[in-house]
C-alpha cells in the first residue's frame, strides 16, 4: 500500500475545473489533476432528482495533504456541498510514484 490517493471531484463548467485544478497544483496539493468533460451526473439535490452535465476532477494527491485539499477545493468551489472522494491507491509503477513524490508539498513529518 501506498501513501498516495486519487480523488473525484465534480464541477459545473470547463472553466471551473480550470480554476480549481490550477490552484490544487500550484499549491502542491497535487501533482496532477485530470479534467474529465461531459459527465454525466444524476443525483438527488434539495428534494429532487437533478440530471446534469459535469467535469470530473480526477485528483492525484497523498493522504497526508487530503485535510488542507479538501479545505481548499471546498474554499474556492462553486457548489455548497463539493465532492470530494478519496481512494487508496494500493500500488503504481515505481516511476510514476517517485514523479508524485517529486511534485508533491513536502510530507509533514
Amino acid at each position: 500500500m501506498t501513501d498516495k490517493i486519487v480523488v473525484f471531484s465534480t464541477c459545473a463548467s470547463r472553466q471551473e475545473a480550470s480554476t480549481l485544478a490550477r490552484a490544487l497544483v500550484e499549491k502542491r496539493l497535487a501533482a496532477c489533476v485530470n479534467i474529465i468533460p461531459a459527465a454525466r451526473s444524476i443525483y438527488w439535490w434539495q428534494g429532487e432528482v437533478v440530471d446534469e452535465e459535469e467535469f470530473l476532477l480526477v485528483v492525484k494527491s497523498r493522504r497526508d495533504l487530503l485535510h488542507e485539499l479538501q479545505e481548499q477545493l471546498c474554499k474556492i468551489h462553486s457548489y455548497q456541498v463539493p465532492e470530494v472522494i478519496a481512494l487508496a491507491v494500493v500500488e503504481g509503477s515505481p516511476e510514476y510514484i517517485k514523479w508524485l513524490d517529486r511534485e508533491l508539498a513536502p510530507a509533514s513529518d
